[in-house]
């Protein structure tokens, strides 16, 4: 049978749990935590990001995810907690648990970019060529 969005967002949000803006700032603060922007490229030239973050989009995170893959990006480690962010937290959760699938065992979803904004959080507005 096939499995429908609606199931692989229930498997995703059971897997990885929401977290505030404040609690990811808290996290980056403490340390050994990656918060990755998984938007599209025009979404975050649009917008900013949150500072500090990496953005790897929805589609590369795999990739960039996985030590034998060529595209693997050496600043992710599954031993660093990771917090995801997106337009509305959907994305955040399927990549939360694609992660979670690779062995990624501290895997956040923070939901949307405008609640870092809103909490009054560091924005970015430049992008790293290439990503």
């Amino acid at each position: 049978m096939a499995t429908s969005i609606k199931q692989m967002m229930d498997e995703a949000n059971a897997a990885v749990p929401r977290i505030s803006a404040a609690e990811a700032a808290a996290m980056a603060a403490a340390g050994n935590t990656v918060i990755i922007d998984v938007r599209d490229a025009p979404e975050v030239e649009r917008s900013g990001h949150v500072a500090g973050a990496l953005h790897i989009s929805r589609g590369m995170l795999e990739f960039r995810a996985d030590p034998q893959s060529p595209y693997y990006d050496k600043r992710l480690s599954p031993e660093a907690s990771i917090v995801l962010y997106c337009a509305s937290g959907g994305r955040a959760a399927l990549g939360g648990k694609v992660l979670k699938d690779m062995g990624y065992a501290k895997v956040f979803n923070l939901g949307a970019f405008k609640d870092w904004q809103e909490a009054g959080l560091a924005v970015a507005r430049e992008i790293e060529p290439g990503m």
